[in-house]
């Protein structure tokens, strides 16, 4: 009856500003790299390009992994408490790993990497000798200022919404992005909890099995594409049927698993 209630904390808040700020500055990356790519290279290689760019953006979350791995094995106080007083290990449940040093190191990171696209052209010329039927070029040269940007983003939207191959694309996008980032959240934990291992181990393991494959997938598709000219039609069969071979490999993790913990009172009983 004694005990008073602890002040929450507000650190919560400067987390979600970060985040926040963090996905402005990275939402322009793809849809506008894309989209020069698209413009100033050749059709037969844009495949390959934007391949290499999705692929180079999964080695970004198995860097992640491995860099939690190592603030995982660090204690959240380093800097401020004497390492020598500690008694508890990292295998420990109690025990809570340096999670706000990967921000830092994160933050400090992108940063950098900002640096040079401050050193890019206010405006993109066009080669003379790219053809004229893209039109994504003049999207990025000619972006309206004013308040009927709002209108015509409207319209584009609708018009883009309305496409039945894009729409489709879109929800098959949606399923398997929920999918791999439950996969991703929850493995770790699964890993800790049936195979004992530690926070660190875990995010170490996942970093190095489970992204590496999607990203040299995602290589490989490019150059297939490239490989065989495909269109539209002919990469969306393709697409289709890799979609369904990972799906039914996927079904082999319901047949993976440890046996129950000897749990008195609840797996077995108290006799």
């Amino acid at each position: 009856a004694g005990c008073e209630k602890e002040p929450s904390s507000y650190m919560w808040i400067y987390i979600l500003l970060g985040n926040m700020l963090r996905g402005i500055g990275e939402t322009p990356i793809t849809p506008l790299g894309i989209s020069y790519l698209d413009d100033f290279a050749k059709e037969e290689d844009v495949p390959v390009y934007v391949a290499c760019l999705h692929t180079i953006a999964m080695l970004g979350p198995m860097l992640g992994f491995l860099l939690g791995s190592l603030c995982a094995r660090l204690y959240v106080d380093i800097g401020f408490v004497d390492l020598g007083s500690i008694t508890i290990t990292p295998q420990d449940s109690r025990w809570v790993g340096a999670w706000w040093l990967g921000f830092l190191i994160g933050g400090v990171t992108s940063f950098l990497a900002a640096i040079p696209f401050c050193f890019l052209p206010k405006s993109l010329k066009k080669p003379e000798e790219a053809t004229n039927d893209k039109t994504s070029y003049g999207l990025l040269e000619n972006t309206p200022t004013h308040i009927s940007f709002l209108s015509d983003f409207y319209t584009s939207l609708k018009k883009v919404l309305s496409n039945r191959m894009y729409f489709t694309f879109l929800c098959c996008s949606l399923l398997q992005f929920n999918s791999f980032i439950g996969f991703i959240t929850y493995k770790p934990k699964y890993m800790e909890q049936q195979y004992g291992q530690s926070t660190s181990k875990s995010n170490f393991l996942i970093g190095l099995t489970s992204l590496p494959p999607v990203g040299l997938g995602i290589f490989l598709g490019g150059l297939i594409m490239k490989k065989y000219k495909m269109n539209i039609i002919v990469a969306t069969k393709f697409a289709f049927i890799m979609s369904f071979l990972a799906y039914v490999s996927s079904l082999l993790h319901f047949f993976v698993g440890c046996e129950n913990y000897m749990v008195a009172g609840m797996t077995v009983s108290y006799e």
